[in-house]
């Protein structure tokens, strides 16, 4: 599957991956939920973390559609509570 991360291209992660990114999605969400900015932010960088070390990058040149997309390192709790779905970041 083909996930693109804002700013930094796409990965190729397997279907196996998507269980783990779950747990880390939902950790996120629950630190969105909590208010606390601590918390999201490790909650961000490890779901984050986790995509680009079991992911496969892309070539920048390679124009494939992404199954989701995740925000950029940076990117505020309002921005990625505005990204979220009924299912977080990561549907499954």
């Amino acid at each position: 599957m083909i996930v693109r991360i804002m700013g930094e291209g796409q990965v190729d992660l397997t279907e196996a991956d998507l269980e783990l990114l779950n747990s880390y999605d939902e950790a996120l969400e629950r630190a969105i939920e909590s208010g606390d900015e601590a918390t999201f932010r490790k909650a961000l960088h490890d779901l984050l973390e986790r995509v680009r070390e079991d992911g496969e990058p892309l070539s920048p040149d390679a124009l494939k559609p992404s199954e989701f997309i995740l925000p950029h390192a940076d990117a505020s709790m309002e921005e990625v509570r505005e990204m979220l779905q009924d299912d977080g970041l990561i549907p499954g």
